[in-house]
């Protein structure tokens, strides 16, 4: 079979793999609001009703996904990559990547953006160490998507993607 490719190899291959954009949401462990960028999202089952979700230890939200046990996932329109770049960067704190971002708490606290394609809220069902991620598998506890025909954000080759309809 030969060797595995490097890292940076295999990140470039999997950049040809279209996905879609979500920023996920909770709440951190001072009841502050958490986000992040993901394109690491899957539906698992309908019955029962189980999304998963994939975050990188090193990311700085991992604590917080690490100690909620809800998160709530919201796919991005095609208008929406500001901000789905202000919530992939790393530096900024939970906090900061809100300002500016009209969005409220759920009944658990959890942050919900205002304006997305959809969103999901989420209870956590189980946490898998998968190499340098982990998996949150969560049963959806509610689902919305707003009336409208919107475009979704997608990221292709490192760069985010318009689909045409």
């Amino acid at each position: 079979m030969g060797a595995e490719p490097d890292p940076q190899e295999l990140r470039q291959v999997l950049g040809h793999f279209l996905t879609g954009v979500t920023i996920v949401t909770t709440t951190g462990p001072e009841g502050q609001p958490v986000g992040m960028t993901a394109n690491a999202f899957t539906s698992v089952s309908l019955e029962p009703p189980l999304v998963l979700v994939c975050v990188a230890n090193s990311a700085a939200s991992f604590a917080a996904m690490e100690a909620a046990d809800h998160y709530a996932v919201h796919f991005l329109h095609a208008d929406q990559h500001v901000i789905s770049s202000a919530f992939a960067k790393s530096a900024a704190g939970g906090t900061e990547k809100f300002a500016g971002i009209e969005w409220h708490p759920s009944e658990r606290g959890v942050p919900l953006l205002a304006d997305s394609l959809a969103r999901l809220e989420c209870r956590v069902d189980q946490r898998v160490e998968l190499g340098d991620h982990v998996a949150y598998v969560a049963r959806v506890e509610a689902a919305h998507a707003p009336t409208g025909d919107a475009t979704p954000l997608g990221f292709y080759r490192g760069a985010y993607a318009r689909l045409s309809g």
